[in-house]
């Protein structure tokens, strides 16, 4: 009867090894299956251990080598552990949920520490080891010490890295103000970020650095942010006139942002000038150089035309054109305006007075001398340089024409008070001179014989705009309507020049 009963316990003990080896084992090949979790060799040494150690439970061994099986399945366990952290915690949660790679060497690292901890539980608690753990914790701890001073900035900068993936408080493409530098990032790894400034140079600073120091990202949350940009400027021009120069000169360059609008403010008060500040907007950083230069082109143009000069520390340098240049100047706007009808009937006298009063000014590649819409009080002659005219045509700008050496431009809006109809841009440097409202004003009052003539000028012109000939011009309805169009521009002209 023991036999039998001995005989039927192994069987019942064989079995038990083989359901606890094939549950082990089906277990691990649904999750395999199912959510992807990488179980290998370890894990089948696992599984047989586990059945083992079950098998000889039930039996009832009590040897002392069921000890160290017991002590390999705890320690063989921990490789199921670290499968299903990879699975659902570095690769489900952190790449996935936050889509953030976790580096390889750190998921060694965690299990590795996994490993470590398993085994001194087993020493310890399995084997009764705290003495003995006691000098290889010491000895141990001396190493780690040793060896945490020559890798401190290693791991530093993949536990910075780490801390930047999880925040985020940039990413590849963010320009950045760091280190008294404009950088661009380029690539972000687990020990550093490499950056390359505007002049192509690259930088690889190591994450703990950036971690701890205030992290500038001027593309956050978008790519507009403000610059400031700071000129001086005489102490006898009043502040206002220079900030209105200043913020047409910054609006008219090219990558400036309209919106948030350009501001202008009175800094500090220096020795030998007063300090102005422009903030203005713009985009992606990368064209921060260009958009500066055209910024500061403009203010050179744009003080020239309002005689603001911008004094040096140590003396003031006047560039002036000599006399000669500007006599022939003249004479050549004199002969332009001799061809035009405008001024036809003007005599030498009243030309002389309005070329003396007139203003020779000066424009840049791309300012615009006239903009489209805006109140017209001055009239212009080219005298060098080329001008681009375009009108506004379902929200787009559409070309036109061109202006070139000799035209005239502006006298409609400036006779008429309408507003500007065209947009006006310099295409090269342009020299312009300049005929304001107050110098045409000053001729009309000494000849009101002239005032009479231009209402005539701008009634035919005004006919010939609406495609009247000039062989129709006799007939009756078509002098009925240059009189009323004669009548209209007269009494337009003494209210716009205050007759």
């Amino acid at each position: 009867m023991l036999q039998i009963f001995q005989s039927q316990k192994a069987l019942v003990t064989v079995f038990v090894f083989i359901a606890t080896y094939f549950a082990a084992l089906t277990i691990g090949r649904l999750l395999k299956r199912r959510a992807g979790v990488r179980l290998g060799v370890l894990f089948q040494l696992f599984c047989l251990t586990l059945a083992f150690y079950a098998a000889t439970s039930f039996y009832g061994v009590e040897a002392n080598w069921r000890n160290h099986v017991g002590a390999a399945v705890f320690l063989l366990s921990t490789a199921f552990i670290v499968a299903l952290l990879d699975r659902y915690l570095w690769e489900g949660y952190w790449g996935k949920k936050r889509r953030t790679t976790i580096p390889h060497f750190l998921r060694q690292v965690v299990a590795l520490f996994i490993y470590l901890i398993a085994l001194l539980i087993v020493l310890s608690v399995g084997y009764h080891a705290q003495g003995e753990l006691r000098g290889i914790l010491a000895t141990s701890g001396i190493a780690a010490i040793v060896l945490g001073f020559a890798t401190q900035d290693l791991f530093g900068g993949i536990i910075s890295g780490i801390a930047l993936q999880i925040s985020k408080p940039y990413k590849v493409g963010d320009w950045l103000h760091i280190q008294d530098r404009f950088a661009e990032v380029m690539e972000i790894n687990w020990r550093s970020t490499r950056l390359r400034t505007n002049d192509g140079i690259y930088l690889d600073i190591p994450n703990y650095q950036i971690a701890r120091n205030t992290i500038i990202n001027l593309h956050y949350p978008t790519q507009i942010h403000a610059m400031r940009l700071r000129v001086g400027a005489d102490y006898d021009v009043a502040p206002n006139r220079v900030k209105d120069a200043l913020r047409r000169a910054a609006n008219s360059a090219e990558g400036v942002l309209p919106d948030p609008p350009t501001k202008v403010f009175v800094m500090d008060f220096a020795d030998s000038a007063v300090i102005y500040e422009i903030k203005f907007s713009m985009g992606n950083h990368r064209e921060y150089n260009d958009v500066c230069d055209a910024i500061r082109t403009n203010i050179w143009y744009e003080f020239r035309r309002q005689h603001i000069t911008i004094p040096f520390p140590i003396r003031t340098l006047h560039l002036q054109r000599g006399p000669k240049r500007i006599a022939d100047d003249r004479a050549e706007a004199r002969a332009i305006l001799r061809g035009e009808a405008l001024f036809d009937c003007m005599n030498d006298a009243q030309l002389e007075n309005v070329l003396r009063n007139a203003q020779i000014q000066r424009y840049g590649r791309g300012e615009r001398l006239i903009r489209e819409g805006d109140p017209g009080d001055s009239m212009f002659v080219m005298l060098r340089g080329d001008a681009a005219v375009s009108v506004a045509r379902n929200g787009a700008s559409v070309r036109v024409g061109v202006m070139r050496p000799g035209d005239c431009f502006g006298e409609f809006a400036l006779l008429t008070g309408e507003p500007r109809s065209a947009t006006i841009q310099a295409e090269n440097d342009c020299e312009v001179l300049e005929i304001s409202k107050h110098v045409m004003a000053e001729v009309l009052r000494e000849s009101p014989e002239y005032l009479s003539a231009l209402s005539e000028l701008l009634a035919q012109r005004k006919l010939e705009g609406e495609g009247i000939v000039k062989e129709a011009a006799a007939a009756p309805e078509q002098k009925k309507k240059e009189s009323e169009y004669r009548s209209s521009f007269l009494q337009r002209l003494r209210a716009v020049f205050e007759l």
